[in-house]
């Protein structure tokens, strides 16, 4: 074989290695693509409901504050049991069983202030123990205040509004651990969806990916200095 056929055997041969790394990047970069847009898909739901609300919650406070609308409030009084309950929890599954309360399913905040003395004008004398309970859904609370020694407890619910509703939803009020790993599932999906639209940015290019790499690498610098 002569030198001119050696270089053109080698040529073809290069041309041919360089054609099927380009197929390889077109293919990975067309199955890039389809994960990227069913991501977004998966994600745009909850994106949506987690955007409204977080944009309503950080207008939480002045001077541009939204507001979620006023809970509708009722209290009632009711007998406790004889004998009377010996601890929250106690008095927690006493009210559970009274069914006609449809206490939310989610216990919240369990307080216990010890019995102690205070002053009353210039004499003293003693509180007793005090217990707070909260009962917790997106749509509602039930507070519980009971006195030991006291006949009675004293429950208060509050109805929230719809936009309350929501945002309950987005901070995981009174919600079930399905609920948080769903959330988990939009979490895992917005950093999916970064990494992905970077890699279609570069499109494997060397130079885009070591700029992207750069300025990435420059915000989380920042970030970490900003924190320290």
């Amino acid at each position: 074989m002569s030198v001119p056929d050696t270089l053109d055997a080698a040529a073809d041969a290069a041309w041919r290695d360089e054609r099927a790394k380009r197929s390889r990047r077109a293919t990975f970069i067309k199955w890039l693509r389809k994960v990227h847009g069913w991501v977004g898909l998966w994600g745009a739901a909850l994106g949506l409901l987690f955007g409204v609300t977080g944009f309503v919650m950080n207008h939480r406070g002045e001077p541009l504050r939204i507001s979620t609308g006023a809970p509708q409030v009722t209290t009632v009084q009711l007998k406790v049991p004889d004998p009377a309950p010996d601890t929250p929890r106690d008095l927690a599954k006493w009210l559970r069983s009274q069914k006609e309360l449809r206490l939310p399913e989610k216990m919240g905040r369990v307080q216990k202030e010890p019995e102690r003395p205070v002053a009353w004008g210039d004499r003293e004398t003693t509180q007793p123990e005090h217990w707070q309970l909260t009962f917790a859904a997106p749509n509602e609370s039930v507070s519980a205040e009971y006195w030991v020694g006291n006949d009675y407890v004293t429950l208060k619910r509050n109805n929230n509004s719809f936009m309350a509703t929501l945002t309950n939803l987005h901070k995981g009020v009174g919600m079930s651990i399905g609920w948080v790993l769903l959330v988990d599932t939009l979490a895992g999906a917005l950093i999916l969806l970064s990494l992905t639209g970077v890699l279609l940015w570069t499109e494997l290019n060397k130079r885009k990916t070591v700029g992207a790499v750069l300025v990435i690498g420059s915000i989380v610098a920042a970030v970490c200095l900003g924190l320290a």
